[in-house]
């Protein structure tokens, strides 16, 4: 049987369609350019994350795959112009490693090696890439275990852990060397927040709104950025105020967190807020109107609050425009600091790691301990011996 040729106007009406269909998943899976989104993923791409949705898969582990399915879709229409094949043959495979894992120094003998110019062109036009060079090895390995899941939850077996690949990836890595990098080159502290909620006195909109993200990331212990934007007012469950000695009780919160990739499948968790973060929350509810849904949200030029939840990216970009207005160097900070920051000015005040991982959530000592120990470290016993 042919398959006719979709027209114009049929293509449009099944691009609409997948867009209303990715917004029925949007309160679980915000994305940002869904539009675009809907003319790169197939049918069967949605209806994957729809099914995933109804499983209830978390929102952090459904927006990774989406990204990746999407670099990978893209990447294949760039490269041998067809939509990506399930499952993929061993040669693809190589392909991409071939791609994104090469040699910089390599690349200015021969023109050919790594990535072509055209494939890198149509990336960066779409917005897929945004540096030049080689890929980091671990977004290489993440996308290709992407990659290999897909194809197997559509019943399928790939090449994936055949030898060539395995020893194609091994001597990449090894050509392209890359010191590891962390996500924010500085912490936010309690000194550095304070500098970033100063910059937000005028009382205006984004300035309430601001603060309360702020705040509400740094004190819940350094929520992710993900979990911060994809915040409802569902989530939230007003507590009995804290009684202190000589002063005025303080405002008590309860957050339930959504399912994270360290959270089990029934094991819905809670953090708190107390004093002023509560106040900074409340002022953005009763400035913004919020009653349900979403939490924080955009603005635009006129003042006028979406309804729609901000994208995880724009909780960076207000942690670095903030940066800048405080005069720092916001290439020095991201919404990555305000998670390292919490467990480091925890350790500051001498917070034992196990209470202050109660709030962060870590799961993993060592994963934490790598921003508390730095200053346990610096101010400890073993770094004054003379």
């Amino acid at each position: 049987m042919t398959r006719k040729p979709l027209t114009s106007k049929s293509t449009d009406d099944v691009v609409t369609r997948r867009v209303e269909e990715l917004d029925t998943i949007a309160a679980v899976l915000p994305m940002e350019r869904r539009n675009e989104l809907a003319e790169l993923l197939t049918d069967q791409d949605v209806e994957t994350l729809r099914h995933l949705v109804n499983e209830g898969m978390g929102a952090n582990t459904l927006r990774a795959l989406t990204s990746d399915l999407a670099y990978l879709q893209a990447w294949s229409l760039a490269a041998t112009g067809r939509s990506l094949p399930w499952p993929a043959p061993e040669a693809l495979l190589l392909k991409f490693v071939a791609h994104h894992l090469w040699d910089p120094e390599k690349r200015l003998t021969d023109p050919d090696h790594g990535m072509p110019a055209e494939v890198e062109d149509k990336l960066r036009l779409q917005g897929f890439l945004r540096s030049s060079g080689p890929h980091a090895p671990d977004t290489v390995r993440r996308r290709l275990a992407t990659w290999s899941t897909l194809t197997k939850w559509r019943g399928l077996q790939g090449a994936f852990t055949s030898p060539a690949l395995k020893s194609a990836i091994r001597l990449a890595v090894r050509a392209t060397p890359r010191p590891k990098r962390r996500k924010s080159v500085k912490a936010v502290t309690g000194d550095v927040l304070s500098k970033l909620i100063g910059t937000c006195r005028a009382g205006s909109l984004r300035d309430v709104r601001d603060k309360a993200i702020l705040m509400v990331a740094f004190a819940s212990g350094g929520r992710r950025r993900s979990e911060v934007a994809g915040l409802r007012k569902e989530q939230l469950v007003m507590e009995a105020p804290i009684p202190v000695e000589g002063s005025a009780p303080l405002p008590s919160l309860s957050i339930q967190l959504s399912r994270t990739k360290t959270s089990g499948a029934d094991n819905e968790e809670v953090v708190y807020l107390t004093g002023r973060p509560v106040d900074a929350l409340n002022g953005w509810l009763e400035a913004g109107r919020i009653e349900s849904g979403s939490v924080f949200r955009a603005i635009d030029r006129w003042g006028n609050v979406s309804k729609r939840a901000l994208d995880p990216k724009a909780i960076n970009d207000i942690v670095k425009q903030r940066a800048f207005m405080a005069g720092l160097d916001p290439a020095e900070f991201s919404a990555h600091g305000l998670r390292s920051g919490y467990l480091t000015e925890a350790a500051n005040r001498g917070i034992p790691l196990p209470e202050a991982m109660e709030q962060s959530r870590h799961r993993s000592v060592q994963q934490a301990s790598e921003y508390y120990n730095s200053a346990t470290r610096r101010s400890g016993r073993a770094a004054r011996l003379l």
